[in-house]
């Protein structure tokens, strides 16, 4: 931890990312930016936990799948941190310095949320400004994500609550380009028809959860 610094927690919901989740979290410990790194493996099947472990993170081992917004919520109730880091745990390429671009405008108090935008080149970056901020990657105040009703950390309206709700408490939202950081694509993990078939689902839900944010 950073002397003089705020208390800040790293959370990284995972679930069967032993490929990814050691570097991952070796980058958030030796990054020098957390009090504390806690990694839910939220129902793995694989060796997600013990990688996590051995590179220094807290892990909470869930039984059951609870998806990705039951994972952070968990988490959270874990620390009493102010400031939250979420990241995924299928990142390739986290540096520090991603870290810092993150934390440093929520930590300052110029901003309430601070959400990272992955590489995908010159004009993938470009579109996915245009587009709702679903990135997995952000630094933001607790009290933002507290104020998420339970019924609403499922899927991707886990990420646009957190936008909705910081908007509604008047809050300032930053986005920073995270150059050199990718994903390891779902058709690494599952192949070709199973992952395309992953990238379908992810827009449907997307869609659905934008829609359902909008009614409520």
């Amino acid at each position: 931890m950073i002397r003089g610094a705020q208390h800040i927690a790293a959370i990284v919901p995972a679930y069967n990312e032993e490929q990814t989740i050691g570097t991952v979290v070796h980058e958030l410990v030796h990054s020098g930016f957390f009090s504390e790194v806690i990694v839910v493996d939220d129902g793995s099947k694989d060796r997600t936990a013990d990688r996590a472990k051995e590179k220094g993170a807290t892990v909470y081992v869930q039984k059951k799948n609870s998806g990705k917004g039951g994972a952070m919520q968990y988490g959270v109730q874990k620390t009493n941190a102010p400031i939250l880091f979420f990241c995924d745990a299928d990142l390739l390429g986290l540096r520090a310095e991603h870290i810092r671009t993150l934390i440093t405008p929520v930590q300052s108090g110029h901003a309430s949320m601070c959400v990272g935008l992955r590489d995908r080149g010159l004009i993938g970056t470009w579109l996915m400004r245009m587009l709702p901020l679903i990135g997995g990657e952000r630094a933001l105040l607790r009290e933002v994500f507290e104020t998420i009703p339970a019924k609403h950390l499922v899927g991707y309206r886990a990420e646009l609550m957190m936008n909705a709700r910081c908007r509604a408490l008047g809050g300032v939202i930053e986005k920073r380009v995270l150059r050199g950081l990718h994903i390891r694509r779902k058709i690494d993990k599952v192949g070709l028809w199973k992952g395309s078939y992953g990238y379908l689902k992810m827009f449907a839900q997307l869609v659905h959860a934008m829609m359902t944010i909008w009614r409520s």
